[in-house]
C-alpha cells in the first residue's frame, strides 16, 4: 500500500521534509500501476513540489477512471503529429488571409470593423486593386479553408483529449503556463470556427458583435498557437520521424498496435483492441475535409459547381437572367423604396468647391466603360460578372478633382453598417473602377443597386456601395 503523510497543512515545511516526501514517492513500488500512472518518477515534479503532491493526493472522484477510460490504441504521438502537421500548414494561411481581409476594408479610414483595435492595429497600406480577384482569393481561402479544416481540428482534439483530464493538472509552474496557452488555443480555435460558421450562415445568435469578437479572438488564438508551436514543434518532428509514414499507413487494422509509452502520456495506459487502422483514421478525416471542400467550393466559382454549395446560403438559387447572381442585401431589406430610385433619383458629385447633379440619363450619356470584375463578400461567396458604367476617375474630373486622393460614397440606404464607404486613391483612379449602371448587358436590378452602384477591382463587396446617392471626391485623404 502507498503511504500517506499525516493530515496537516502543505505549506510551511522545510526543505528536509519536502525532500523526504519526494524520496517517499520515489519508493512507490513499480507494481502499483495506479501510482505510476498518477505521479511518475519523483523528478516529474517541479517547484513547488509540495503543492503538486498535495493536488495529486487529493484527486477528484473518478479521475483515474476518466484517465484510463480512453483506450483507443491509435492514440499516440505519431497520429497526433500527423494531424498537427496538417494544421501547422493550413492555420497560418487562414490567419494571414483573415488579417489581409481586415486590411482590405481600409482601416485607415475608420471603416474596418472593429474600429478601435489599439496596439493590434495593422501597419497602414493601400489595399491594391490588382489582381482584380485578390479579395476574392483571400476571402475565399479564409472561409473555405476554415471550413475544410474542421475535421482535422476535431481529430486533433480527439487524439489529445485524455490529457485534458490529467491530474494533477500541472506539475510545475512552466506546465501551468503551458496549460493556460493550451486552454487559449483550444478555446480560441473552437470560438473562431463556431462564430465564423454562424456568420457565414447569417445566424447572429451569439449576442455580441461578430467583427469585434472574431478580430480579437483571432489575435488570442494566434498568440496561443505561436506558444504551442514553440513548445511542441520538437516533439512533433521527433514523433513523425519515429515511424515511417508509408509503413504506418500501410498497416491494416488487424496489425495495428499501440505506440510505445511517450513522455506526454498520449498513449493509453490500458489500450483496447483497434476498431480501425491509423490509415483508416487519416482517411476518414481527409475524406471529411474533401467532402466539406466539395460542398463549399461552389460559393467561390461560377458555373455548375454553384449548385453544390450546400453549406453556405448564397449559392443555391441566385436567379436567372443577366441579374441572376447572388445578393447579400436586397432592396427591401435595405429599406429602398421604388420612389427612391425612380425618375426623381439624382446623383450628387462634390469636390473642388463645386457640386454637380446628374440623373441616370445624364450618366448614360457619358463615356461608358465595360469591365469583367468579381464581387466577393465577407461570408465567403463570390461571383464574376460583366459591368458597364462611368469610370470613377471621369466623375472625379467632372467634380473638379482630376487627381483624387479619396472618394466618400453614400447610399440611399438610411441605416446599416455599410451604407457609406471611403475609397482609396488607387481605387478611384483604377481604369476599371466604375459607377456601374448595367450588368451583363442589362440594367441593374433593384436588388443589385439600381439605378447605380460602385464596382471596384479587389474591393470587398460591402464597400461596392449600392443605390448610390452621392460621391464626394477629396483632393487629400
Amino acid at each position: 500500500m502507498r503511504q500517506t503523510r499525516p493530515p496537516g497543512p502543505t505549506v510551511g515545511h522545510d526543505d528536509q521534509e519536502i525532500d523526504h516526501l519526494i524520496e517517499e514517492e520515489a519508493r512507490v513500488p513499480a507494481s502499483d500501476p495506479s501510482a505510476g500512472e498518477r505521479t511518475g518518477p519523483a523528478g516529474d515534479y517541479g517547484s513547488p513540489r509540495a503543492l503538486w503532491r498535495a493536488l495529486d493526493r487529493h484527486r477528484p472522484p473518478g479521475a483515474d477512471a476518466v484517465t484510463t477510460g480512453w483506450r483507443s490504441p491509435l492514440r499516440g504521438p505519431w497520429l497526433t503529429s500527423v494531424y498537427g502537421l496538417a494544421l501547422l500548414v493550413t492555420l497560418p494561411l487562414v490567419i494571414v488571409t483573415g488579417l489581409l481581409d481586415y486590411a482590405a476594408y481600409s482601416p485607415q479610414f475608420g471603416q474596418a470593423f472593429p474600429f478601435d483595435v489599439g496596439w493590434l492595429r495593422l501597419p497602414p497600406f493601400d489595399w491594391p486593386t490588382r489582381p482584380a480577384w485578390l479579395f476574392q482569393l483571400t476571402q475565399g481561402l479564409h472561409v473555405g479553408l476554415g471550413i475544410v479544416i474542421v475535421p482535422v481540428v476535431l481529430a486533433k482534439l480527439w487524439s489529445v483529449v485524455p490529457k485534458l483530464f490529467d491530474w494533477p493538472p500541472a506539475r510545475s509552474v512552466a506546465q501551468v503556463l503551458e496549460r493556460l496557452s493550451l486552454l487559449l488555443l483550444v478555446g480560441g480555435i473552437l470560438f473562431q470556427i463556431v462564430t465564423g460558421l454562424l456568420n457565414a450562415q447569417y445566424a447572429y445568435v451569439f449576442g455580441f458583435d461578430f467583427y469585434t469578437a472574431h478580430y480579437f479572438g483571432a489575435w488570442v488564438f494566434t498568440a496561443a498557437l505561436v506558444v504551442h508551436v514553440v513548445l511542441k514543434l520538437p516533439r512533433l518532428v521527433t514523433a513523425l520521424r519515429s515511424r515511417p509514414p508509408g509503413a504506418e499507413l500501410g498497416t491494416p487494422r488487424a496489425a495495428t498496435r499501440p505506440e510505445p509509452p511517450d513522455p506526454d502520456g498520449l498513449v493509453p495506459v490500458r489500450p483496447g483492441p483497434p476498431t480501425v487502422s491509423r490509415r483508416g483514421a487519416v482517411a476518414l478525416v481527409g475524406g471529411g475535409s474533401l467532402l466539406l471542400a466539395a460542398l463549399t467550393v461552389g460559393q467561390h466559382v461560377d458555373g455548375p459547381l454553384r449548385r453544390t454549395a450546400w453549406l453556405l446560403p448564397r449559392g443555391q438559387d441566385p436567379g436567372t437572367g443577366p441579374n441572376g447572381f447572388q445578393v447579400n442585401r436586397s432592396a427591401a431589406a435595405a429599406g429602398i423604396r421604388p420612389t427612391d430610385t425612380g425618375p426623381g433619383w439624382r446623383l450628387t458629385l462634390r469636390g473642388g468647391g463645386r457640386s454637380v447633379t446628374l440623373d441616370r440619363a445624364g450618366l448614360l450619356a457619358m463615356a461608358q466603360h465595360t469591365a469583367r470584375l468579381p464581387i466577393a463578400c465577407v461570408e465567403g461567396w463570390s461571383t464574376t460578372q460583366t459591368w458597364t458604367g462611368v469610370r470613377l476617375r471621369d466623375l472625379a474630373a467632372l467634380a473638379g478633382v482630376p487627381d483624387p486622393a479619396a472618394a466618400h460614397v453614400e447610399s440611399l440606404e438610411r441605416a446599416g453598417l455599410f451604407r457609406r464607404a471611403t475609397l482609396q486613391a488607387n481605387q478611384v483612379r483604377d481604369p476599371d473602377s466604375l459607377l456601374a449602371l448595367r450588368v451583363n448587358g442589362a440594367d441593374l436590378s433593384p436588388d443589385h443597386g439600381f439605378p447605380a452602384r460602385v464596382i471596384v477591382p479587389a474591393l470587398p463587396g460591402v464597400h461596392c456601395t449600392k443605390w448610390v446617392a452621392s460621391i464626394e471626391f477629396r483632393a487629400d485623404a
